[in-house]
Formats: C-alpha cells, sequence, structure tokens
C-alpha cells in the first residue's frame, strides 16, 4: 500500500494511509534486514523495505502492513 512518511515538527515519524484517510505517530521502530517496520500508535505494523536513515521526508513509500 501507499503512505507519506514524514517527519513532525517535533521530530518524530508519521505516517499518513490516504486510502484509509489515517494519520497516526509511530511508536516504535525495529530494524529487520535492509528495511524497518514502523508499529503505529493505533497497534498497526508497516513493513519498510530499503527504508534507512538517510532517506529524505516527507516521501511516498510503498509499505505492506503485518
Amino acid at each position: 500500500m501507499k503512505v507519506i512518511l514524514s517527519r513532525e515538527d517535533a521530530g518524530n515519524l508519521s505516517v499518513y494511509v490516504p486510502k484509509k484517510d489515517l494519520e497516526e505517530a509511530v511508536v516504535n521502530e525495529t530494524i529487520e534486514g535492509d528495511g524497518k517496520i514502523l508499529t503505529l500508535a493505533n497497534g498497526w505494523e508497516l513493513q519498510f523495505p530499503n527504508l534507512n536513515d538517510d532517506t529524505k521526508l516527507p516521501q511516498t513509500l510503498d509499505a505492506k502492513r503485518l
């Protein structure tokens, strides 16, 4: 699914899911292989392949919901 990953003014990550009109804060980041799993405040876990700390934000990315 396509999501928009951005950084809030306070420096925290947030994810916007356009098809669900859902915006949630990221509460946990787990590194897995060459990507990350982000846990949202609502409990969703999204897997982002090839996501690293150098990624410029905001950006539309493909994510897989676990």
